[in-house]
């Protein structure tokens, strides 16, 4: 490694360097304990997320999805997520532990969490703020910012679907 190549990587402008979070925000027609329960619960993350969904909701505790109908919780295309930190009705932090086999970006996944925040805006709407951080500028990581940025804005929608006019 050349002298301008470590300087370049220790000025924090390498392969590695820290990228901005992507941030995705919707405003929900629910309060926020339903919008809580429909991402901690596991009949709430079925409700609208994925066909077979699980979650052990405590530090450390695993949530587990699986978005093909025909698959089952276990198998090669359960997604796990560890529970990393928690405020009940406020703030979810998960980082995935386990990605389905396939996964395209086995490597860059490993450096990424996410942090879900409920803020209420009126007693029957809810903001939810969903920071991904841990993205390097890597061509791998970067190609999964752009994979989640698309999937974040559909799962947002898909949060939105569920409540829209459902009376809860």
């Amino acid at each position: 490694m050349s002298l301008g190549t470590l300087v370049f990587l220790l000025l924090g402008a390498g392969p590695l360097a820290p990228q901005p979070p992507l941030v995705t925000e919707a405003v929900v027609n629910a309060p926020v304990d339903s919008v809580w329960a429909a991402f901690t619960t596991d009949r709430g993350l079925e409700s609208w997320m994925a066909p077979h969904a699980t979650i052990d909701l405590r530090i450390g505790g695993a949530m587990r999805t699986v978005y093909d109908p025909k698959a089952r919780l276990g198998d090669p295309s359960t997604i796990e997520n560890a529970v990393l930190a928690y405020e009940p009705l406020r703030m979810l932090a998960i980082r995935v532990s386990h990605a389905p086999t396939g996964f395209p970006f086995p490597n860059a996944i490993k450096a990424m969490w996410t942090v879900i925040y409920f803020e209420p805006v009126t007693a029957g709407t809810t903001r939810v703020r969903e920071v991904s951080m841990g993205f390097g500028s890597d061509e791998e990581s970067q190609k999964m910012r752009q994979f989640f940025d698309r999937g974040n804005a559909m799962t947002m929608a898909a949060l939105q679907k569920r409540f829209a006019g459902s009376g809860h």
